[in-house]
Parts: structure tokens; sequence; C-alpha cells
């Protein structure tokens, strides 16, 4: 994949997951839910932490294809999130943006290459984040997951040894679980 370093402008609380998390994590928790992508900046500075930039215009084509892949890879994880399997609503949305493009192969001198072809520009960032989101199911749907802390909306992909990772980042959100539990002991 592209060489990613987080845009310094990214407000986001959760950066560095795989494209497809991440692309979902553009929601973040707030009153009213934070929308990176309520607007084309925050999507210019979306394709800039991951990676895109130089491969894919900050226009409103873009973004509304964009948005369409979040909201197909928000129905697959609200079918994961409940410990079950990506039905088949889900899977619609998710095909009904991998229709855009392809992968095609091709030979090299160092062997086959894989390059990616979309029908219009503006579908390559989404059609790269559905791509992305069946690259992890393969690695491990359970491994894709909802941080626990009631309040948090982020996902991330767990990476740990036995794949019992909680907290999207446990700095905050595990130590405010941890603090909540605490108080509760002590105050009862």
């Amino acid at each position: 994949m592209t060489e990613r370093t987080a845009d310094p402008r990214d407000p986001r609380p959760l950066l560095g997951e795989p494209l497809a998390l991440d692309l979902l994590n553009t929601r973040w928790a707030g009153t009213p839910v934070n929308d990176l992508l309520g607007e084309p900046d925050g999507y210019a500075i979306w394709l800039s932490s991951a990676g895109l930039a130089g491969r894919c215009a900050a226009d409103g084509a873009g973004l509304t294809a964009v948005r369409e892949a979040r909201e197909a890879l928000a129905a697959a994880v609200r079918d994961l999130d409940g410990g079950g399997a990506v039905g088949p609503v889900a899977l619609a949305g998710l095909d009904a943006v991998l229709r855009h493009g392809r992968v095609r192969r091709e030979a090299s001198a160092t062997g086959a290459r894989d390059r990616v072809e979309v029908d219009a520009p503006e579908w390559l960032a989404a059609w790269l984040a559905v791509d992305d989101f069946l690259v992890l199911l393969g690695q491990g749907p359970q491994r894709v997951k909802k941080c626990a802390h009631e309040a948090c909306i982020l996902h991330f992909f767990d990476t740990s040894q036995n794949g019992r990772r909680r907290w999207c980042r446990m700095a905050v959100c595990g130590n405010r679980a941890k603090a909540a539990r605490h108080y509760e002991k002590v105050h009862q």
C-alpha cells in the first residue's frame, strides 16, 4: 500500500488504522457526532492522512463516493459488532462500491503486478477502502472491533497476539473505563 503519515491538520482521535477502518473512523464521538467528511476540506485532510492525496482529487465527486463507501463499511461492521457475519444487505453495499473498479494483473520483470482500475477517478479512494475491508475480513472478521467504551464509536483492527484488545486507545478509552470502575467501587 501507500506510505502513510498523518496530516497535521487531522483532528481525529484515532489515526493509523487500516484504510477501511480509517475511513470509518472519520466519524467520532461528540455532540453532535464529529464528521471529518462533512466538508470537502475534511476530505482533503483524510486523503492526505491516508496517503492518497497524490492519487485522488479532493473534489465533490470523490467525497460523494467515499461517503457511500463509508456507509457500506458502517453497515458491515454493525453486522460484525454483534459477533455475527457480514449480512447480505451490507455485502450488497460493499459490492455496489466494488463494481466501480477491479484489479488487473500484469506481467513484470519481477513477476505479477496488480493494478487497480476504476471506471471513474472519483471512485479510487472508495474502492481501495472497501477492498481493504475485504482483506481485513480475510485476516479474521473477529479482529475488526468496536471500542468497548460505551461513549466511543471508533473501530480498530486487533493485531494483539491473543485477539483480546478492547479499546481503540488504552490511554483514553481504557483509562476512562478503569477510572469509572474504580469510582463505582469506592463510592458504593
